[in-house]
């Protein structure tokens, strides 16, 4: 059974509190006032909901024997706000959005206003790419990056011998 310290050195079980914080918020339930409130509090705004999923970069890769193929969610997100960087056999993405939105009365009076930035990265172990050859575009907010592999000669990697 699990008990914790409550005011006064008083134990009550989770249950007893959990029982005590539902009265609680009950008393205010058929309140308009609070209701409306609670409401406005808890609902998510626009840019909540625009931004849902920002820093959650969902991806399907594909490999073929000729490249690997990476389709990336950016919803919203400028191309000018997006780096790309193929290093040493890892593609890293950053992503800096800002967003600002303001809601308007009939009179174009600014009731609301809300102010956000966001910084996303991400990196893909992709080894052997041919680095000169990877392409990049944006199509209905995903990103689409093919990047095509070397071929065996091409290869700047392997074994060294020693003379």
């Amino acid at each position: 059974m699990c008990c914790f310290p409550i005011i006064f050195n008083h134990h009550f079980e989770i249950k007893e509190i959990d029982i005590m914080a539902n009265e609680l918020m009950n008393r205010f339930d058929l309140d308009p006032f609070f209701d409306r409130m609670a409401h406005r509090f808890f609902s998510p705004s626009d840019f909540d909901k625009d931004y849902a999923n920002f820093g959650n970069l969902k991806t399907d890769i594909n490999e073929t024997d000729k490249d690997y193929s990476l389709k990336i969610d950016v919803p919203g997100v400028d191309k000018n706000n997006i780096h790309l960087n193929y290093q040493d056999g890892v593609l890293s993405i950053n992503i800096n959005q800002e967003h600002t939105s303001e809601q308007k009365d009939e009179n174009g009076k600014v009731i609301a206003s809300e102010r956000s930035h966001g910084v996303m990265s991400r990196s893909y172990q992709l080894p052997a790419v041919d680095r000169d050859n990877i392409s990049a575009h944006i199509d209905n907010g995903v990103l689409e990056i093919t990047l095509p592999k070397v071929t065996e000669s091409d290869d700047q990697t392997g074994n060294i011998d020693i003379e």
